[in-house]
């Protein structure tokens, strides 16, 4: 079975909403957040101390985005990737790498130099840099969604949705809401009402309480 090591609402919660959208089964082992200070026994799963973790037989994966790919060829027959030959092929790869690359990226900086380092180590000039660097790397999303569409590719919702989504989602975690602009913020909402999202989300909560994990720091 395809084992899942997860904290909430965190990076994830990407592969935990694929493996709920391709309707698979999957073990998901929740942690506290972040597992390397608290958890020190999960090194032996994955010596970088980070989630995801997916585990599936002797293939062990650390990065969110690609599991989204990966889940999609191993495990799905295809269903919500796009195939080499599409016209949109390429887009879908540079969003499906955008998500994590350009948009998570920045904000991780932010989280921790806003809060997560003790008081005393805390840099407020560099979160809000980071902050407005995110802000900025929205150019080509806004743009693309401005026609109203409801999915990043015309080809319909695909891995790369999961994988931009979780950055913006990433953003209203840390109060930023206010700060994105509207067409992202109406792509964004619109994907919260897919039945899989709903579906991953009580899953982590289920989780976290049977764990009786502490809340995520946002």
């Amino acid at each position: 079975m395809l084992t899942l090591w997860h904290c909430e609402d965190a990076r994830s919660f990407r592969p935990l909403w694929a493996l709920e959208e391709l309707g698979l089964d999957f073990e998901l082992k929740m942690l506290p957040f972040p597992p390397r200070a608290s958890r020190k026994d999960y090194f032996a799963e994955n010596p970088l101390g980070t989630i995801p973790l997916l585990v599936d037989g002797d293939t062990r994966m650390t990065e969110s985005c690609a599991m989204l790919h990966y889940l999609s060829l191993r495990h799905g027959q295809g269903r919500f990737a796009v195939p080499t030959e599409h016209g949109e092929f390429g887009a879908y790869l540079n969003w499906l790498h955008h998500g994590e690359a350009t948009l998570t990226f920045p904000q991780t900086i932010y989280l921790r130099y806003s809060r997560m380092e003790p008081e005393d180590r805390r840099l407020p000039q560099a979160a809000e840099d980071y902050r407005l660097w995110f802000l900025a790397r929205l150019k080509l999303l806004e743009p693309l969604l401005s026609d109203g569409r409801d999915t990043l590719l015309q080809t319909g919702f695909t891995m790369a949705d999961i994988a931009v989504h979780y950055a913006i989602e990433l953003a209203v975690l840390l109060g930023l809401r206010d700060d994105l602009p509207p067409e992202t913020l109406r792509w964004f909402d619109g994907l919260t009402s897919r039945p899989a999202y709903q579906r991953a989300k009580s899953r982590q909560r289920a989780g976290a309480k049977a764990e009786n994990l502490p809340p995520m720091p946002f």
